[in-house]
């Protein structure tokens, strides 16, 4: 049995890999600020560590007698990285390297397993996209998510901890908070189809996206964990399948048996217009298999907000 340290463990993908982990038998601790996650996301019995990943001596008691940190911990608000720019970047980036100057510190060399995001690529014309596409990314986050793989870099062939990044697509699930102005679009379109209520679609619906159900993500994390190395590699996590925003909408209006009404709104400016990943990679890597349907995934939270309490 190991024990694991979950930067974010109180969030959307954060709880679900906790869950993961102690169902095959092992320890988990939590660091988050619950800015965003919640302290009923956290599985009964977990310790949880309120605090700042970019404070040294938080970060130093987090990583103390584990045996490897998955690192989720982010503001994944491209919003936010307008209107605050400074503060994202301290979570986003100063908050990864305060985590591998601890282990730096600490002496132990433990591996981390860090997300990052297919915003590093920014509106890359040439679908599917591999890993070794350019990184161009247009947000303060796609930017920060690129230079914590650069870090990484650093950490692994610098200071000697291996480290393994996940490029993360549109991810959804359960636990993604509807109510939230930066949440998904499936969590919210879910919330309000169900409730017999319109949607709205900017432009004219045919944008793509490749959404990655969440416990394929937390399967893949589990799965970079299994193989440490000073490699530095990062891999995308997604399902390589397309998806646009009208079938989405009307998949979930089906799935929920009710009408689905659109607001429609002027396209905004620059959204990227398709956003699809090439799979294999870490695939062949993590022996994943199939990644859950976008139907079976849906149901799934359909039934999630459908639940009592």
């Amino acid at each position: 049995m190991s024990t694991y340290l979950v930067t974010g463990g109180a969030g959307f993908i954060g709880s679900h890999l906790c869950e993961a982990l102690l169902a095959r038998g092992d320890s988990v601790r939590v660091l988050d600020d619950l800015s965003t996650g919640f302290r009923g996301n956290v599985p009964r019995g977990v310790p949880l560590i309120v605090g700042d990943i970019a404070d040294p001596d938080t970060m130093s008691e987090a990583v103390a007698g584990v045996d490897g940190c998955f690192h989720l911990a982010a503001i994944a608000s491209v919003e936010r990285g307008v209107t605050d720019w400074l503060g994202t970047h301290r979570t986003n980036q100063t908050g990864t390297i305060t985590l591998f100057d601890a282990i730096r510190r600490a002496g132990t060399r433990i591996p981390v397993v860090y997300a990052s995001s297919a915003a590093v690529y920014g509106d890359c014309q040439a679908v599917p996209i591999a890993e070794d596409a350019d990184r161009a990314p247009l947000s303060a986050y796609g930017a920060d998510k690129y230079a914590c793989e650069l870090h990484a870099r650093v950490a692994s062939r610098g200071h000697g901890i291996p480290t393994t990044g996940l490029r993360f697509f549109n991810v959804y699930g359960p636990r993604q908070d509807p109510k939230s102005p930066y949440s998904g679009v499936i969590s919210i379109f879910c919330e309000r189809i169900a409730r017999g209520m319109p949607v709205t679609i900017f432009g004219d619906g045919e944008q793509t996206r490749d959404f990655v159900y969440v416990t394929d993500v937390a399967a893949a994390l589990l799965a970079a964990m299994r193989s440490p190395s000073l490699d530095s590699t990062v891999y995308n996590v997604c399902t390589g399948i397309p998806a646009s925003v009208n079938d989405l909408a009307r998949t979930i209006a089906e799935l929920a048996g009710t009408h689905l009404a659109v607001i429609h709104q002027p396209a905004r400016s620059g959204e990227i217009r398709h956003s699809l990943g090439q799979a294999s990679k870490a695939r062949a890597a993590f022996g994943l298999g199939d990644p859950v349907g976008l139907r079976d995934g849906l149901g799934a939270v359909l039934t999630w907000l459908a639940a009592p309490g």
